[in-house]
């Protein structure tokens, strides 16, 4: 039985929130920024958002927590690659003996049930296969021309003195090879380490991990490149002045190992607190969106497959940054992400730029209002 594609796994997450949930496609849909024929479709495995966004909002309007939040999010980046992987085709095409394709079978090895049984000797008669004899040993190689014996046996002696020599001059020179580098000494410019990028699982990607923990970034070491580690090597590299590749080249290599970049930030309750300064107009949902958006993490990042990302505590997307004159690096200071969030809610004084976080806390308000409501009724 074949295991289940990545697209599946993720489709089958898909479906237990959302029958976890209670709630139709359509009503889920309308929470979460999608059509619900959309949502269908994704949670049936017959297609993959393109913008994460659109999980996260799913994830969240069905109260996953944020380890299932992060567990959703690696199944959609697998399940991304799976979709653009290739399928490989099984039917069988008519061979063309001018194309290169399967190898011919080996007459030697064709196996004598796969053929009818005929007769040495006899006409098996027209459209009936005749299995190949088999040929002894060597048979049908071409043969070496043999030197007389005494060419020959001069020609070992000086082969024999050829090969001490050689021997006796690698003693001087041989060097056994050395072993693969330490972490000190440089791990990732080892040849085991050359690329190292989303969906590996190895000793390079734990050596990542460590020196980015190290830089004081927040994630778990296991060797896993996860998730977690694309947003935390994205953090890393913004903040260190280069391209957002998300992945391992050798600049971010050479600013791992020289330990110049701090991914010291604020803490979740610092910037709780600062929100509710900057919004004193609706500090606590403030609060909740921002934590909705991010968990309050300042160096949150969200890649989505379109090449756009949403960057620190208000997820500020690559669009509103350009509006509003800032970069990915100023996204990531906690003060200017949450100062720009506030010209963004002071458009209209709402959080029109937050719409999934903010159906969500709706639906949440209207539920408790709805228990508050039935548990007044009882008493």
């Amino acid at each position: 039985m074949a295991a289940p594609s990545q697209t599946e796994k993720f489709a089958a997450c898909l479906r237990m929130l959302k029958d976890r949930s209670g709630r139709g496609y359509d009503r889920l849909g309308k929470e979460a920024g999608v059509s619900g024929s959309s949502l269908h479709r994704y949670c049936s495995g017959l297609g993959v958002p393109s913008d994460y966004r659109v999980v996260h909002s799913f994830g969240k309007v069905c109260g996953a927590s944020p380890e299932e939040l992060r567990e959703l999010h690696r199944l959609w980046a697998l399940a991304d690659t799976d979709r653009n992987v290739p399928a490989v085709s099984t039917a069988t095409e008519p061979t063309d003996p001018n194309v290169e394709g399967e190898p011919e079978p080996n007459p030697e090895r064709v196996p004598a049930e796969d053929a009818p049984a005929v007769s040495a000797g006899t006409d098996p008669g027209p459209g009936v296969a005749v299995p190949p004899v088999p040929l002894p040993a060597g048979a049908g190689r071409p043969r070496r021309p043999r030197l007389p014996e005494k060419l020959s046996s001069r020609f070992a002696v000086l082969a024999g003195a050829v090969v001490v020599v050689m021997g006796l001059v690698a003693g001087f020179v041989w060097m056994p090879a050395d072993p693969p580098p330490s972490s000190e000494e440089g791990l990732l410019y080892s040849s085991a380490c050359k690329s190292v990028s989303m969906g590996q699982h190895d000793e390079c990607v734990r050596e990542v991990q460590t020196l980015l923990v190290r830089a004081k970034g927040r994630l778990a070491v296991d060797g896993d490149f996860g998730p977690e580690t694309l947003r935390r090597l994205t953090a890393f590299q913004v903040l260190a002045g280069m391209p957002a590749s998300s992945v391992v080249d050798e600049g971010t290599k050479k600013a791992l190992y020289e330990r110049k970049v701090s991914m010291a930030t604020w803490s979740p309750d610092r910037v709780a607190k600062r929100i509710r300064e900057v919004f004193a107009e609706d500090p606590g949902t403030a609060v909740a969106i921002a934590r909705c958006a991010s968990f309050l993490d300042p160096l949150w990042v969200l890649p989505n497959t379109n090449g756009s990302r949403n960057w620190g505590v208000f997820q500020i997307s690559d669009v509103r940054l350009r509006e509003l004159g800032g970069t990915p690096r100023r996204a990531f200071d906690p003060e200017w992400n949450i100062r720009a969030a506030h010209r963004l809610w002071s458009v209209r004084h709402d959080f029109h730029d937050w719409p999934s976080c903010e159906a969500a806390l709706k639906d949440s308000k209207n539920s408790k209002d709805s228990k508050n409501s039935e548990d007044t009724a009882k008493s």
